[in-house]
């Protein structure tokens, strides 16, 4: 693992920004801004359309005013972990997955973002979608993060690219014999 998020760190970090808006777009600008109390709908949405924009019409049926207190009550530093995801789930379009990449955006320090490559980078094929398996996942993350003196943030992009070169080199290797045989 610790080779995998070396050579992360090192090779892809640079050109890997994009979906951390460090110019200000993007999802984690929109989460900072919700982290300084900018609640608004436009936020949710831009860290929606990053995750998954499959659910972005569900999320759009919410007033304006569900939105800002979902965001508000989620991203106060003083509300339970349980009720965070809790908050978020409660607006239709937002799992389990969706609810994770908005706390990440708001709070990376604390959250990291539930997602199919990742949890296949560590053996996980099935995951159950509950507040209960996302507390272990988060857990295992930090614990694996501070094992390898890196942030949540870039163990999930790790564990994210991991997979996506495995896929592409069992493709490879697919095609490979499909020509052979």
């Amino acid at each position: 693992m610790s080779i995998v998020i070396d050579r992360w760190q090192s090779t892809s970090l640079s050109g890997a920004q994009e979906d951390l808006g460090e110019s200000g777009q993007g999802s984690r600008g929109a989460g900072k801004k919700t982290a300084s109390g900018d609640f608004n709908r436009e936020n949710l949405i831009t860290i929606a359309e990053w995750k998954s924009p499959r659910p972005i019409a569900l999320i759009e049926d919410h007033t304006d005013e569900d939105i800002a207190a979902a965001l508000q009550l989620a991203s106060a530093p003083a509300t339970p972990e349980a009720l965070t995801v809790a908050v978020l789930t409660a607006l239709n379009g937002v799992g389990s997955p969706m609810a994770s990449a908005i706390l990440a955006a708001i709070h990376p320090e604390r959250y990291t973002v539930l997602d199919f490559r990742a949890l296949e980078s560590l053996g996980i094929e099935n995951r159950p979608d509950s507040f209960a398996f996302y507390v272990a996942y988060r857990k295992a993350c930090r614990e694996l993060a501070e094992k390898h003196g890196t942030t949540l943030r870039t163990l999930d992009r790790a564990l994210w690219q991991w997979s996506k070169e495995r896929k592409k080199v069992s493709q490879r290797v697919g095609s490979c014999e499909r020509r052979a045989g």
